[in-house]
């Protein structure tokens, strides 16, 4: 199965998307064994949009025609299920387990994720109750997906 982090903007050069990429690296390299891969990721660029709905409208339709057909979709906000790491492996075991050919996982801009997105989500998940930078958002994430292989794999990483 696929994975896919798609975001509203850019990671700048330096820590934030080194970080980044050697979770997805990470995850990449062990997933193989598991049936999850490749990971990628895709930006698009943030609306110019003169207010916060309109934002939002057109980053989740800029968003939506990224994601390849038939992937299941993820939608990350702060009003979305609180998962431990485990549940959060469990969960991405099961859709590769149901027979999706991908998952999406989707990180809205500043203002948020839009309302057609959030419609369209298979699932609505919280990295944490604290909101989080864009930028740190996506690595958290990169480095969940990473711990959800090696607890998949049953590598000593996660000892949680």
């Amino acid at each position: 199965m696929r994975l896919l982090i798609a975001a509203v903007g850019r990671l700048k050069q330096g820590p934030e998307r080194e970080l980044f990429a050697h979770y997805l690296a990470r995850g990449e390299a062990l997933g193989r064994k598991l049936g999850l891969t490749p990971i990628a990721a895709i930006e698009i660029a943030e609306s110019k949009a003169k207010t916060a709905p309109k934002r939002k409208a057109a980053e989740a339709a800029a968003l939506l025609g990224k994601i390849p057909a038939g992937h299941k979709l993820i939608g990350l906000t702060e009003k979305g299920e609180t998962l431990s790491s485990e549940y959060f492996a469990r969960l991405i075991a099961s859709y590769r387990d149901g027979g999706a050919p991908g998952l999406a996982f989707v990180i809205g801009g500043a203002d948020g994720l839009g309302a057609d997105l959030l419609a369209k989500a298979d699932k609505r998940v919280s990295l944490s109750p604290i909101t989080l930078p864009h930028g740190l958002a996506r690595i958290v994430l990169a480095e969940q997906i990473y711990r959800a292989a090696t607890i998949l794999a049953g590598h000593p990483y996660h000892r949680g």
